[in-house]
């Protein structure tokens, strides 16, 4: 990306921009900016450009690959227990939110059930369970160590064999399951959009996803925090947006044209 203007930088630039395209989503949706929370994706990010969006305030990450994610949370550890520690050396830009203490990391790929133990201790949600197997084993790990882990049951609304991800008729039964172990809690529900060079082949897929979201929470008044919709990645955030995702995953808008979400 070119064409920054003094005081400000590539990275900076496309963040801001990402930030107007989600608040105008938003307002078409009848809702506000900070109803919809943006997850960086940094499966291609440069430990730089991770830092960077960190000092610009961003709390949200997310990360598709074990490995890497315990890299990344190391680095950023370090990186965060490093500024503490110099009493915040690093000041804010005017207008900028202050530099977090501490993120919040998000497991958005698919999970292994042999990889719990490995993403369980660094995350806040795990977007992709897609089977009842995985959940039973995200729960007997959080059973283990007395915690209880929130979690997204992924829908596979466009139908693709290579997609992971529940069936929609199948999806009730599952979050139904869930809440009947006490380690886990079930937030809400993920899909992904079909490969597809038009934005809008994700229309449908997205309502019906959201469509399922809402029956579900409907049917279930007491269930605690069933709150949240992930929809949407660099290509179809807007109408994920306008569909209803109140959490959307983004990488290549902000870290350039290489990333693959």
């Amino acid at each position: 990306m070119v064409g920054s203007t003094p005081g400000t930088s590539p990275l900076r630039d496309a963040y801001r921009k990402v930030c107007d395209r989600i608040a105008a989503a938003a307002e078409r949706s009848g809702r506000k900016a900070k109803d919809v929370l943006m997850v960086a994706v940094t499966k291609n990010a440069t430990p730089d450009q991770i830092r960077g969006l960190v000092e610009m305030g961003h709390i949200d990450l997310g990360e598709s690959r074990v490995q890497q994610l315990g890299q990344r949370v190391a680095q950023l550890n370090e990186f965060l227990a490093r500024h503490k520690t110099l009493g915040g050396a690093v000041v804010a830009k005017p207008n900028t939110p202050a530099m977090p203490e501490e993120v919040r990391w998000h497991m958005i790929g698919h999970l292994q059930r042999n990889k719990v133990k490995q993403v369980v201790p660094l995350v806040k949600l795990v977007h992709g369970v897609d089977s009842l197997r995985l959940a039973e084993e995200l729960h007997n790990y959080a059973a283990r160590t007395e915690q209880v882990v929130d979690v997204l049951v992924q829908v596979n609304a466009s139908g693709e064999a290579s997609k992971h991800g529940i069936s929609p008729p199948a999806v009730p039964h599952i979050v139904d399951q869930i809440e009947t172990m006490l380690h886990l809690r079930c937030r809400g529900l993920m899909t992904m959009a079909p490969h597809t060079d038009n934005p809008e082949d994700a229309r449908g897929p997205f309502a019906r996803t959201a469509e399922l979201f809402n029956e579900i929470r409907g049917e279930k008044v007491g269930r605690d925090g069933f709150n949240i919709l992930s929809m949407g990645m660099t290509n179809d955030f807007e109408i994920a947006i306008e569909e209803g995702a109140n959490i959307v995953r983004i990488g290549r808008a902000l870290f350039g044209e290489t990333e693959s979400e």
